[in-house]
Parts: C-alpha cells; structure tokens; sequence
C-alpha cells in the first residue's frame, strides 16, 4: 500500500466561504482522498490523499466544481531520446512525480510539455529528474513558466497581478458608472438637475446613456461575476458571485424594461436602477481591489523569509573561488563567506572566526559567535569576520526552507472553530437568494404603492449585503498573520490548531534535561581542602581528566580551560573504570574520581565526605581530587539550569498555569531542584516509555502543554495536547511537536501563549463582525425598518456595507503583525488562568 501524499493546490474562482465549503465537499467526494482543507486567503487547498486517488483526477474534480486548480504549464527541451519507448519512458517518470497533473513528450519535437502544481514541484526539479534519466533536459527557450522555484514567490507574483488587474477594472467602472450615478442620484439630490436634464436632453435620452454606460460596466469589468455566477447558479450551487449577478441583473433587467418597453410594468412603477447596477458593480470590485491588497500583507512573513536566501555564494571549484547560484550548491561544497554576506546555506564552518546575526532566524537580537566547527544558518548575515563553511543542507532540507513550509502548512490549517462557520456557510447562499425571494413577495403583497419597485429595491439589497465574504476570511487571515509574526519571533506553529488548543491550556508540563538545563554537565563548585590552591588542584585534576573522554571529566578540562590555565604534561595514566582516572602530572601523583575511588586507594576524605553527600542529594555529582596520596578538593559537577529558564516559569505561574517538571532523576534530586526553581508538581524516576502515562496524568487537571527536546520527548511531545518542541534538540522531537522555539529560550513559551491568545481572539473579533452584520444588516435590507421608520437600505449603499465588512476583517488581522515578544516582565500576577483571558482587553 502506498503511503499518502500531501500537497497544497492552488484553486481559482473562490471568493467565499461558500466556495470553499464546495471545494471541499467535491474532493472529500473523491475516492482516496484523506483530507481537503480550503484557505481562502490564500487561494490554496491542502490535500492528503492515497491510491485510487491521484492529482489529474482531483484537478478533473475541481474543473467538475466549477473551482479549476492554478496549474502551470512548461516546456522542456529534451536530448538523447531516440524511439518511442524513450519518450514513454520520460513521459511515465515525469507523471509519477507529485505534483505533475499531466505530460505529454514528443518524440519529434524533442519536447515535453508539462501541467504542474507550482506549490509542489517546479521546471527545475522536473528538468533535473529528467536529466538524471539519462535525457539531458532544459527549459524551452521562450516557455511559459513560473519565474521563480519557490512556489510562494511565484504565488506573490501572481497575487500582484491580481491586485494590478483589479484595481484597472476598477477604475475603468469608476469612470463609466460615474456619468450614471450623477444624471440619477443628483437629479433626485438636486431637483433643478433633475429638470436641467429633462429640458436638454430629455429623459429618455438620459435612460438610453445610462443604458449604455451601464451595460458597458456590466458586460465589461463586471462580467467576471456572470461568467462564474451564472453557470454556479445553474449547477445548483451558488456562491457570492450568483448573488451579485442576480442582483445586478434584476436591477438591470428592470430598468432595461423601464425603458424600452415601459408599458409593460404597473402604474407608478416605470423607474430606472441603472446607478444601481452599475454602482454596485464598482463597490464589490473597489472591495475586492481593497481585500487582495490587504490579503498580500497577510502573507508578508512568508515573503520576508523568502527574502532571506542568498541568491549566489562564492564557492570552491578546483584551485579557484568561482561564484555560482545558491541552486547549483551541493552537499560538501566549501563556501567562502565574506563579511556582511548572507550565509548560502546551512554549513558547518571550517575556518575563521565571526559573529553571525541569527536574529531572522531565532528572533534572538545578540549575534552570536561561530568558529571551527560551529553550525551556521543559510540566510543569517555574517559579522565582520570572514568564514570559510562546509555545506551541510542545501535547498528544501535546510532550516529557512523547512521553516517556510512549517509556516505555510500552519497557515492553511483549518481550527476546530472553523467547522461552525462552514457548517453554516455551506447553507448560506441558498438561504440568502430565499429570504431575498421571500423579500420580494413580501412587498408584493403587503407594501405601499409603488409595491413593485419596493420590493426589487429591497430584494437587490439583500442579495448584495449578504455576501458571505467576510465570514470565510474571519478565521485564515487570522490564522496567516498571527502564525507568520510568530515565526518572525522565533515560534514556529507547525500544526494550525495549536493556536486554538495552546490558549485553553491550564498546565506546561517540561522535561529536564535539555529543556530545564543546558543538557550538558559543567563544573558548579570547586571545594579546596585547607591549604590547597583552587586554580592549581583544579589545573591537575584538569591535566588527568583531557584523557578521559566521559562527560564528567569533559565537564572540568572546560572549566580549567575558561580560566585561562595551562595544560601540563601527564604519564602513566590509567583508567580505573567505574571508579576514576590517575596519572603522574609534574612529578606528583594525581588522582581524581568518586568517594569510593578515594576510600579504595586509603585517601581519607575528612570534612569534605559529609559536604559531598548534601551537594549530591541536591542534586550535583561529587568528584574527588588527591594529590600525593591527600585529598585536595571535591568538585562538584551539575547539569545547569538555562539562563532563562527561573523567569520562563514564573511567567507561566503568573499567568495563572500550573508548572510541571517530568525527569528520570530521583525523588529527591527532583524536588531540590523544583523547589529552586518554584516549580508546581513533580513527577520523578520516570523513564522515557512511561513520559506518556505522566502526560495523561498530569492530563486530568486541565488542557496541557509538553516541552521536550530530546528523542526519548516524541511520545509525550504527540501525546500532550499541545507539543512544544526545543528548536536546539533532535529533528524527530521536532517533528512530533505542534510547535518550536526555535531559539531554544523557554521564554518563547511565552510569546507562543501569547500569540495564540491574541489570534483567536481576534478570529472571534472577524467571526462576530460578520455574522453580526449580516444579522443586523440582512433584516435592514429586507425592509424591516420600513413600517417603522420609512427606511429602506439602498442597494448601493449595501454594496458599500458588503465590501466594508470583509475590509474590516483583513484590517483587523493586520493587526496582528504588531504582536511584540513577550517577556517576564510583561505578564502580572492578575491575568486569569486562562491566556485567552489574560490577553482579552
């Protein structure tokens, strides 16, 4: 059984809630596919899905919708292919690749033509599958492809052209449509127009211009709307597009009639709704000008991270230093990066010294220092020294590009919050053109002379104002800019509904080692006996221990080293194993290990035993140091607390969440160390195949969140209810985790809290604006507060309102991309338990 692909496919024609709803309805109707979750922000679905289903009959079921995938078509010139069998076997290889809806190669020609996915695969990687075949392939001189391999940039691209199109139609229906709104509405607003008119040109004259005028905004740049409108109200699935073409036309319809054949209508009923329809026509498209422009801000943090790569790097070919674009680096490579250059790629340096800013990367603002053997980024920016690295990752495997699809997949998450807004959204339209129907007859039956005009006018205000487009953007947009400032700041989402579970959590449960402590021991104290000299026992102790490769004595070569001592000459070493190490340093006798090392060579350890067993139940290791048969010191070696961790968790305390530590360390260690750090609840002696169980216990109490780093982490990372996962650990507690810190400072727990609050209250913001003012404003267009108070909403004005409303929701997402980190010093002790609370105004 083949295993499931995931993909994300461009769509076109979805403009609401509605359409994705049918978008995913008509693939979950496909055999095969697993999973179909829309992002109307950003105009993609992503997909899982397994055998029998594949990408040409899933893009057939989209043409099928009415909802056609974005697909790019190529052509690659193609050598060496000779028979018939040649180009089979190339058309059979390129069609396997994900992503390839279709491929066509013609032996002839010598040319393959390709409709790809731009969001999966690209000209590049297809050229080069080729190639490797053994029939050398290049992009056709001329072809029609995408400008960049990176599928969000080409995205970026294509959204501008968009923007661009759309802001041209505007303004060409500004200028025809405004010539018909003032001969209409000014010569209501201003009688003596009204007369001007009548008396010069007459008013028919003035209906058959607006005629015109009107049907050139409606069969010009509105006809978009019929063109998808139509044939979706015909196949019984109507989206926004059918409201406003049946508005549209049935304000136009009538006053086509009006005009030509007025005799047709009742008494008092001969009046035009031109402006009407060709205002409206101008409102949604300035709308829509306005929402794709605020949508391309949306997805400013992904554009930024693209920014990020280095376009060429000066690399060692033979005896020369040749530069070379960042696609042609391989694994291995040696590249010299000069200061102030973006670093190529992920490397490991190999000569130099220099400080390298990691800050676009980590959201940490120290660079930090990089020397022989230190891991460098690609995208970060050198400092002032010059660094020669060896390349280790290059394109899709390295952090930056790993990050960008952490981000997009998180973005075109789908929240638990979001399946009520579909559920409605699916029976939305239709039940918008029925109560517009009901409208319509209402006023029929029961409104004041001229019944007939009353009830078009308000029955094309319905239709027009209850477009459902801010509903389907409440929640994605939301989702794109809060998860895409949180990966500027170093947290990234790597699972969408992290953002909702995370705000609910009540208990951040954390591992010790590597999460709590730097997961490396160092030497924490050096006690001397009377009459010795620190520096100088710690000087030998430091001699014998280099020839030890266990952590312990790697713990104190580094300590003597950070002092600046020398190293000394040493003979005769021996490794005593379990016990310790001894070796002549300088003529003396050095002996360095455990108590029972001492005990076993007759060293006794005086005043110094007792002080040893209280540091080692605090949780340190004692280590002892004899010189010349007398004891000399007793070092004690720990795991250090990080830096920031005493602050990370009196943050979470103060934002009202319970602090758990789970550690494989004993009892007594365990809760020394807890009780330094005010740490809640304790669970100790706990080996790595029962974090899990700790998890569901822990579990009981309220929603909680996993911190972890290390491999033996995955488990409890997938079983918690949110994983975090410690940037600087393992990739597999990286991929179990629903979210990273990148930096590894568990003040990103902080700031990851923090962003989730602030994104789902402000998705509750978007989902309460649009389903409040379709509430209000639906009745209002019907005509509810006619009897009362003689008002009756234009359908002008509602085209205003329905294009307001979805900027209102992109605007206030934007807001988002303001989010600071959060610190200690940001929290107080006030804020409720629950984040979502604590972050509310």
């Amino acid at each position: 059984m083949s295993s499931p692909t995931t993909l994300s496919l461009p769509v076109s024609r979805m403009s609401c809630a509605s359409c994705a709803g049918r978008v995913e309805r008509a693939l979950m109707a496909t055999e095969g596919v697993d999973q179909a979750a829309v992002n109307l922000a950003t105009g993609a679905v992503f997909l899982t899905y397994s055998a029998p289903a594949d990408l040409a009959g899933i893009v057939t079921a989209l043409d099928e919708a009415g909802y056609p995938a974005d697909l790019q078509t190529t052509e690659l010139a193609v050598s060496n292919m000779s028979c018939a069998s040649c180009s089979g076997r190339v058309a059979r290889s390129v069609t396997a690749v994900p992503g390839v809806v279709e491929a066509n190669v013609n032996l002839a020609t010598q040319i393959a033509t390709i409709r790809y996915a731009a969001t999966v695969t690209s000209p590049a990687k297809l050229a080069h599958l080729i190639t490797d075949m053994g029939y050398p392939a290049a992009l056709k001189t001329g072809a029609t492809t995408q400008p960049n391999a990176n599928s969000s940039a080409h995205a970026s691209a294509k959204a501008d052209d968009d923007i661009a199109r759309l802001g041209q139609l505007t303004l060409i229906a500004g200028l025809l449509a405004l010539p018909v709104f003032l001969i209409e509405m000014g010569g209501h607003a201003v009688p003596a127009l009204h007369h001007w008119i009548n008396q010069t040109i007459g008013a028919q004259t003035s209906r058959l211009l607006q005629f015109v005028l009107t049907s050139a905004v409606l069969f010009g740049p509105g006809l978009r709307f019929y063109r998808i409108g139509v044939p979706q109200l015909l196949n019984g699935t109507p989206d926004m597009n059918s409201l406003v073409a049946l508005g549209t036309a049935a304000a136009y319809g009538y006053s086509v009639v009006a005009t030509f054949a007025p005799e047709l209508l009742p008494a008092g009923t001969n009046h035009v709704y031109f402006e009407a329809a060709a205002v409206i026509v101008v409102l949604i498209l300035l709308g829509r000008w306005l929402e794709a422009r605020a949508k391309g801000r949306t997805g400013a943090a992904i554009r930024k991270l693209i920014g990020l790569r280095a376009t060429t790097a000066r690399v060692s070919r033979g005896d020369q230093i040749v530069e070379v674009p960042i696609d042609d680096i391989v694994v291995g490579d040696e590249i010299h990066t000069r200061p102030g250059e973006k670093i190529a790629t992920d490397a490991v340096v190999l000569s130099g010294r220099s400080f390298v800013d990691e800050s676009m990367i980590t959201g940490e603002p120290i660079p930090v220092e990089k020397a022989q053997g230190a891991q460098v980024v690609g995208g970060t920016i050198n400092g002032a020294g010059a660094l020669v690295v060896r390349a280790s990752n290059v394109g899709e495997t390295t952090m930056l590009a790993q990050i960008i699809t952490m981000v997009e997949q998180a973005q075109g998450a789908k929240l638990p919050i979001q399946g009520a807004v579909d559920r409605i959204t699916i029976w939305f339209v239709p039940a918008v053109m029925l109560a517009a129907l009901a409208t319509v007859a209402l006023w029929l039956m029961f409104g004041p002379t001229p019944a007939l005009s009353h009830a078009l006018v308000a029955g094309v205000a319905v239709l027009i104002i209850a477009c459902p487009c801010a509903m389907g953007l409440a929640t994605p947009t939301s989702i794109m800019v809060g998860t895409g400032r949180a990966a500027e700041m170093g947290v990234l989402f790597r699972k969408g509904d992290a953002l909702q579970s995370l705000q609910e959590t009540k208990i951040i449960a954390l591992d010790k080692t590597g999460t709590l402590t730097a997961g490396r021991p160092e030497l924490s104290a050096i006690h001397p006996a009377p009459g010795m000299d620190e520096d100088r026992v710690l000087q030998l102790a430091a001699a014998v221990e280099r020839f030890s490769e266990h952590p312990i004595a790697q713990a104190i070569t580094r300590a003597s080293t950070a002092r600046g001592l020398d190293d000394l000459i040493v003979t005769d070493f021996q490794s005593h194993t379990g016990y310790g190490v001894s070796a002549q340093v300088e003529g003396h006798t050095v002996l360095v290990g455990a108590d029972r090392f001492m005990d076993g060579q007759g060293i006794h350890l005086g005043g110094l035993d007792d002080q040893g067993k209280a540091l080692g139940r605090q949780g340190q290791t004692p280590l002892y140091a004899a010189i010349d048969g007398k004891i000399a010191a007793l070092f004690t070696v720990a795991d250090p607390i990080k830096p920031g961790t005493p602050d990370a968790i009196k943050s979470y305390q103060k934002l009202g969440l319970k602090v758990a530590m789970i550690t494989g360390d004993s009892q007594e260690t365990a809760e020394a160390i807890a009780a330094d750090l005010g740490i809640d609840f304790v669970m100790a002696e706990v080996l790595p195949s029962g974090k899990v169980a700790a998890i569901k216990e822990l579990s009981r109490s309220g929603k909680l969140a996993f911190v972890g780093d290390g491999i033996n982490d995955a488990p409890a990372l997938a079983a918690a209810d949110v994983g975090i996962a410690i940037g600087t650990g393992t990739d597999i507690a990286i991929e179990a985790a629903d979210v990273v810190l990148i930096s590894g400072d568990l003040n990103g727990v902080v700031s990851a809290l923090d962003i989730s609050a602030r994104t789902m209250r402000n998705i509750r913001q978007n989902l309460f604006w649009a389903f409040g003012y379709n509430t209000v404003l639906i009745p209002a267009a019907a005509g509810a507060f006619y009897p009362a108070f003689g008002l009756l909403l234009s359908p002008v004005l509602a085209a205003g309102a329905m294009a307001l409303s979805s900027v209102f929701v992109l605007s206030n997402a934007l807001r988002l991309r303001w989010i600071v980190p959060k610190s200690v010093n940001d929290t107080t002790k006030d804020q409720p338990a629950n984040p979502a609370l604590a972050a509310a105004e």
